[in-house]
Order: structure tokens, then C-alpha cells, then sequence
């Protein structure tokens, strides 16, 4: 454990001095909270009249009945852009574990700490962490500051109540992690492959593109979050992250990265 803790802040200590990767960690997460935040004070308005009517067919059916026309309306446009949170946990990792084994490389400090006592187990463990991280942390943090903005801006108890259903909370603090596991291991599966720290991260910005289609199918109304499907996505996620994590490790091959070296 000492040996992974050491590791940690060596990777903290390097990543974060690279600017790109530092905003977004910072920048990122604020962008992603602030847009809902600006839905819903903009489409407060009561005057605005039934708002409801601008919504959806589909969509409308599941709007909470206890909801009025503008109230339902913020709901549907906020949950909307709810799926902003699970990019955080996807994006961010990419950054970092693109970077960390890449940019080791092109430094040339890898060789050195491939030739410690450390096994490969360890040195694995402590780059997902030291990406992981960073990254649960700041969407909890972004979305914990987006349920306190909710908060002051709406004056509906039910509306609150609506924004903060379960669903959310488990797409946010369990498909979240899970998300961010995925991001890692397989940015780390792409940085063990190539020697350009761009070309990792472009390569591994792939992940992302599956969330993205959940995101366009539901704004169309193909797709339609619920608590069942938010558990079904759990559930396989968790299974591909134990099968990418075991062929990270099946990649993460010493002798081969230090011989593909330029």
C-alpha cells in the first residue's frame, strides 16, 4: 500500500504540472454544472405561461403529475443536460491516464520505475487511482454544487424533489465510478500501445462516444432514462470493467514498452 500511496502523488505531482489536464479537472466540471444551473433560472420565469406544451410527447407522460406547466418544463430541460455529469468521469480520466504512461514515456521516467521492485499489479492499481480520483471527486463535488444551486433557485419543493430522484443519484455516485474505471483502464490499454501522449488521448476519447448516443437518443426521445435501465448500465458496466482491467494488465507489458521506445 505504501508503494501505491508513493506512486499516487508522484502521478498527481507530474499530471497536474501538464496545464491541459489541470483545466480540465478544474474548468470541466464547473461548464457541466453551470449549464443546468442556467436552464433553470432562465426557464423560471412564471410568466412564461404552460411551457409544457413545448415539450415533447413522449416526454410529457413521464413528467411528475404534482409538476405545473413551467415546472415540468425545467424538469424535462434540466434532465436534459443531467447527462453532463457522466461525461466528467469519462473526459477527465482520459487526461490523466493517457498522459501518465505516454508522457513517462516521452520524459523518460518510466524506465526507471518499471525497474523498481513494484509489480505490475501495483503500479497499475496506483495510475487507475491516481486518475479515478480526481475524477469521482469532481463530479460529486459538481454535482453536489449544481443540487445546492437547485436549491436556492427553485422555490418548488417538488420540482427539487423531482431533480434529486434516485435515478440520479445512482447514475451519479455508482454508474459514475464505474464509468471512470472504464475511462482509465482502457486509456491506459491505448497508452501502453502508442508513444505520442495526442494520439493516446484522441484514441481513448472513443470511450466516450457510447454516452454520447445515449445522450442524443434520449434528447430525441428514442431513449428514455429510467431507475431499470440506470441499474441494467450499472451492472454491464461493472462486468466491462473487470474484463478491460484484466486485458489492461494482459497489455501492460514492461519489456515491450521499453523496447518500443523512440
Amino acid at each position: 500500500m505504501d508503494k501505491i500511496k508513493i506512486i499516487i502523488r508522484k502521478e498527481w505531482a507530474e499530471v497536474f504540472k501538464n496545464r491541459m489536464v489541470f483545466f480540465s479537472i478544474i474548468f470541466m466540471p464547473l461548464m457541466m454544472t453551470a449549464i443546468p444551473l442556467i436552464i433553470l433560472y432562465a426557464t423560471g420565469d412564471s410568466s412564461a405561461g404552460d411551457l409544457s406544451s413545448q415539450m415533447p410527447e413522449q416526454f410529457s407522460r413521464y413528467c411528475p403529475q404534482n409538476l405545473d406547466g413551467t415546472e415540468c418544463f425545467q424538469f424535462y430541460m434540466v434532465t436534459q443536460f443531467m447527462f453532463m455529469f457522466m461525461l466528467i468521469p469519462l473526459m477527465i480520466p482520459v487526461n490523466i491516464a493517457a498522459y501518465s504512461i505516454v508522457g513517462e514515456k516521452t520524459t523518460r521516467s518510466l524506465e526507471p520505475l518499471l525497474a523498481t521492485p513494484i509489480t505490475t499489479s501495483e503500479l497499475l492499481i496506483a495510475k487507475n487511482l491516481a486518475a479515478t480520483i480526481p475524477a469521482v471527486l469532481a463530479t460529486w463535488i459538481g454535482f453536489a454544487i449544481f443540487a445546492i444551486g437547485a436549491g436556492i433557485i427553485t422555490t418548488s419543493r417538488s420540482l427539487m424533489l423531482a431533480l434529486m430522484d434516485p435515478l440520479w443519484l445512482i447514475a451519479i455516485f455508482i454508474v459514475g465510478p464505474l464509468l471512470a474505471i472504464l475511462s482509465v483502464n482502457f486509456s491506459i490499454m491505448v497508452s501502453s500501445r502508442v508513444n505520442d501522449p495526442r494520439v493516446a488521448e484522441q484514441l481513448s476519447a472513443v470511450v466516450i462516444i457510447p454516452l454520447l448516443v445515449l445522450f442524443f437518443g434520449q434528447i430525441s426521445g428514442f431513449i428514455f432514462l429510467s431507475r431499470q435501465l440506470i441499474l441494467v448500465i450499472a451492472a454491464v458496466l461493472l462486468v466491462i470493467d473487470v474484463a478491460i482491467i484484466y486485458m489492461a494488465v494482459r497489455l501492460f507489458q514492461r519489456e515491450t514498452i521499453l523496447t518500443r521506445w523512440k
